[in-house]
């Protein structure tokens, strides 16, 4: 029997992968379709269909979706990720159903780089949250999965090179003003993905050098639910025997837990250190 826990995490998780989702759909249909975006995936290549042929790119979005998602079932079983088929049909069964209800004749604004800084930041910071749930968008993540089982291609550099192919398309199809706009997203979108990743991720790593650790582990334990590791060192200069504590916690405790220190033993030395990469139970790779 499934237990409550367990349902009340797949709610939360299918939550935030609908919310990621919603971001990716505002983006790509309020911002990067009405300009003529072309910067790369799924969404650029329907972008240019749509101009060169009579389907909307919210039509060509999907039937290439479900195309890809097919290709995904065959070449990689069904185990290719449920949460991935989840994300790729509710982001083109949205756009459909944007294009119907909601059209758009013409850009939101009449300020194309205020446009493109959106249609780059929300598909952006989607991409960042469903990277972090082990999730994606579908599309070309599919191929790159694909390549990845059956070839040794260098999935990341053959990725780029459809996304700026995608890209060079926009400068022959519309005109050099939306080529050289889409380029810049081109550009700007990876990096935005990993700051976002980065910034979902990042924790504070903590070095506490002090005479009396037990205060100290003691409000990480029971105010901060956390835990730390505590061993003996020596002081270089004064041979003065020192605890020092290593603890790892989120941003909104570090400032707790530094303002205890400061008050508790304000001799003790403080090294805060960040980090987006903090592997074990409590933080990522553990339940």
């Amino acid at each position: 029997m499934i237990s409550k826990k367990v349902v009340i995490d797949k709610l939360k998780e299918y939550s935030m992968l609908t919310i990621a989702t919603i971001l990716l759909v505002v983006g790509v249909y309020v911002f990067k379709f009405p300009n003529n975006f072309s910067f790369g995936g799924v969404t650029g290549i329907s972008v240019i269909l749509a101009k060169v042929f009579h389907l909307s790119a919210g039509t060509y979005n999907f039937i290439i979706n479900v195309a890809l998602l097919v290709l995904g079932f065959i070449f990689l079983g069904a185990s290719f990720g449920i949460k991935t088929v989840y994300v790729s049909l509710l982001s083109s069964l949205g756009l459909s159903a944007l294009e119907k209800f909601f059209p758009m004749s013409h850009p939101l604004t009449s300020q194309p780089v205020l446009e493109l800084v959106f249609a780059i930041v929300l598909p952006a910071l989607s991409a960042a949250i469903l990277f972090n749930m082990d999730a994606s968008g579908g599309g070309t993540d599919i191929i790159a999965m694909i390549l990845k089982k059956y070839t040794h291609f260098d999935i990341g550099m053959a990725l780029f090179l459809v996304d700026f192919l995608i890209t060079l398309a926009a400068f022959i199809v519309f005109d050099p003003e939306t080529g050289l706009f889409s380029f810049c997203g081109l550009m700007a979108k990876s990096l935005v993905i990993d700051s976002a990743i980065e910034n979902i991720n990042l924790c504070k790593y903590f070095t506490i050098i002090c005479n009396n650790p037990e205060p100290i582990c003691d409000f990480i334990h029971t105010e901060l639910d956390r835990s730390a590791t505590v061993y003996q060192a020596q002081g270089a200069y004064s041979h003065q025997n020192k605890s020092v504590i290593l603890t790892v916690m989120r941003r909104s405790q570090a400032v707790e837990l530094r303002n205890f220190v400061k008050k508790t033993e304000p001799t003790a030395f403080i090294m805060i250190t960040n980090s987006s990469e903090i592997i074990g139970k409590g933080f990522r790779g553990f339940n």
